[in-house]
């Protein structure tokens, strides 16, 4: 169901995608999402969890990994590339906050603000250890989650770049630019 439901989402938008939309697609009645559902936001934040729970998995473990910053900081970006694109079909966790009612909003945003501070202290890590230029590590959050969440915006499923393509490629791309040598060191 949520997949259905991310697919009409990404295509039509939160308000253009309805539940007969989203049943069609599954080939069932309208009547019976309500059985799993109360109503389209419930889908809708249904979708955020989902993404929310797969991330907040992941984050949990990467610590224990023992691996460098720059690998655990990989780790966390490509899971977020294919969580976005690849589980809810660009179900960024950004998509529609405002559509979701206040306590759903305030789920949502408690859980993506843990992941935000779980990117950071792998920051603080990097920096500790020499791996990445000491910079603000919150700007530096945002930086990373705000490219990462406009993936969906304009990535085509059928175009030249697979998912995976763009994720090794994005994790390339932010931690080069995370590195003391990278474009931000000074002279």
């Amino acid at each position: 169901i949520l997949k259905s439901a991310a697919k009409a989402f990404r295509r039509l938008g939160y308000h253009g995608a309805t539940c007969e939309t989203i049943a069609a697609a599954l080939h069932m009645k309208k009547g019976n999402l309500y059985y799993y559902f109360k109503n389209k936001e419930d889908i809708l934040f249904a979708c955020h969890q989902y993404s929310l729970d797969r991330l907040l998995e992941l984050l949990d473990e990467v610590p224990q990994s023992g691996a460098p910053a720059a690998a655990k900081l990989r780790t966390l970006i490509v899971a977020c590339v294919h969580t976005i694109l690849d589980e809810l079909h660009g179900t960024a966790l950004i998509l529609e906050l405002e559509a979701l009612s206040p306590a759903h909003l305030k789920a949502v945003i408690t859980r993506r603000d843990r992941f935000d501070r779980g990117i950071r202290r792998v920051l603080e890590e990097g920096i500790a250890d020499g791996s990445f230029s000491p910079e603000d590590v919150k700007l530096r959050s945002f930086a990373l989650l705000g490219a990462v969440n406009w993936i969906p915006r304009w990535f085509n499923p059928a175009g030249p770049a697979t998912s995976s393509e763009i994720a090794d490629r994005f994790a390339d791309y932010l931690i080069a630019g995370l590195r003391p040598e990278g474009p931000t060191a000074s002279p």
